[in-house]
């Protein structure tokens, strides 16, 4: 929408927001945008500058959707400089005018107006036709010999151009470019922009960048993730091997796990979506669902083999029998989930790349379960018995 604003209206800027995810951006480090380049140091022109240099590096990077400086802008200010010398000369000290100025421009308070019971403060100022840059320059100022000075005397009025916001962090001042990323996964962009900011931008000495915002979250959420999903993947085939007994059988129930991710990822590559914890946590969904699969058939088999039922025959009339119930399953949880994946509200892009994982992933799994894995069930257990059989041969023979 915003490029498209350019395009038809050239000239102004625009800036398009929604307000649940700046909130959440703005929790995370308090300025908006999903990655935050913050340049630290002391002088405000320095770090525009730096700002508008680092901001030229990233806008053209592959995936950045918008970038631009958090806060920036100007607005005319009255500079007004007292000179010591001057107001030494006459007497005066800079509480003095300060308190002629403040008085002046801001007002004063000096009395209280009561009116029955309501009490209204009396403030002493010059109007607003009169205060402007010329009149303020002849302002009287009472010394304390009695004389009378003006303002033009003792200080030098100027108009001058100021910052609309100066932040700080850590008793420094602080410029941020703020970056919005679309199309493509937010580690390798910022990635690359750090290659791009590392190798042009050469900082002054007492100024540095910090990197934060949203794909800080992620990257820490990653590195969990990273340990975590392992550690699942082996307390399920711990838990599947005390359940069934048997090595083998774990394996292949395991072995629909990355049946489901196949996919999973093309579900993610078919929509465009990059990889993100909430598609992380799609697969870690999707792998139990894909685990209790794999447990529906192998039971059954195994029960269809103590009736005493041929090995072929087992997985045939077990994989027929167990289809409704696994299409059943899987058709339940897409079909929940279709609204999400579907979905363009405000905050859908937290959840539709969990649905998205979750939908790809139960459709192979769903397919796979019912082709591959009594494939492999039956491939695995014709090669024992084939062992068994041969071993007993020998014992015969000898």
């Amino acid at each position: 929408m915003q490029r498209l604003l350019e395009e038809r209206i050239p000239g102004p800027e625009f800036s398009i927001s929604q307000p649940v995810r700046d909130n959440i951006l703005e929790s995370i480090s308090q300025i908006k945008g999903q990655v935050v380049i913050k340049v630290s140091g002391e002088n405000l022109e320095v770090l525009t500058d730096q700002a508008q240099a680092i901001l030229a590096q990233v806008k053209h990077v592959d995936g950045v959707e918008s970038a631009f400086i958090d806060r920036d802008g100007s607005l005319p200010q009255l500079r007004i400089d007292i000179d010591r010398d001057r107001a030494a000369r006459y007497g005066l000290n800079v509480q003095d005018i300060d308190a002629v100025i403040e008085t002046a421009i801001g007002g004063r308070e000096v009395g209280q107006l009561w009116e029955g019971e309501r009490q209204f403060p009396i403030s002493l100022r010059l109007s607003d036709a009169d205060r402007d840059l010329q009149r303020l320059r002849t302002v009287p100022v009472g010394t304390a010999s009695g004389q009378t000075v003006t303002l033009g005397d003792v200080a030098d009025f100027t108009m001058a151009s100021g910052a609309i916001n100066i932040s700080r962090e850590n008793a420094q001042r602080v410029k941020a470019v703020s970056i919005f990323i679309a199309g493509r996964d937010m580690g390798s962009v910022v990635a690359d922009m750090r290659r791009q900011v590392d190798a042009t931008i050469d900082l002054p000495e007492g100024y540095r960048i910090d990197w934060s915002g949203e794909f800080e979250n992620q990257q820490r959420a990653m590195a969990r993730l990273g340990w975590v999903v392992p550690l699942s993947v082996l307390i399920i085939f711990v838990l599947l091997f005390d359940a069934f007994k048997d090595v083998t059988s774990a394996a292949l129930i395991l072995a629909n796990v990355p049946l489901a991710m196949i996919g999973g990822i093309l579900a993610l590559l078919l929509t465009g979506i990059p990889l993100s914890v909430s598609a992380a946590i799609g697969f870690i969904a999707l792998f139990g669902q894909a685990v209790l699969n794999g447990v529906i058939m192998l039971t059954r088999f195994g029960q269809l083999r103590e009736q005493g039922m041929a090995l072929y025959d087992a997985v045939v009339q077990g994989a027929l029998q167990r289809l409704r119930t696994v299409l059943m399953t899987a058709l339940l949880a897409m079909f929940g989930l279709l609204p999400m994946a579907t979905s363009h509200a405000i905050g859908a892009e937290t959840q539709k790349p969990l649905a998205v994982v979750v939908i790809g992933g139960l459709l192979s799994a769903m397919l796979l379960t019912l082709l591959v894995l009594p494939t492999l069930y039956y491939w695995v257990h014709r090669r024992r018995e084939q062992r068994r059989g041969g071993a007993a041969m020998e014992v015969e023979a000898v």
